[in-house]
């Protein structure tokens, strides 16, 4: 991960944050992933638990971009 201050809002636009994750490693990204996952398990412990989920039957359909 690069560290760096940034001066510009063109450098915090979400497109430029999405450039910037996809230079990084896989691993590095697994790493940035956990790291929010844990946060947000530590803010709301709830979200590990199932409720509100209701099993798929039949048919699932795979969407791609053309």
């Amino acid at each position: 991960m690069e560290e760096r201050i940034v001066h510009t809002f063109v450098e915090e636009m979400p497109e430029a944050k999405a450039r910037w994750f996809r230079s990084l490693p896989l691993e590095a990204r697994m790493d940035i992933l956990c790291a929010y996952t844990d946060l947000a398990l530590a803010v709301h412990p709830d979200l590990s638990r199932k409720r509100n989920v209701t099993s798929v039957t039949g048919r699932v359909q795979v969407l791609t971009r053309t």
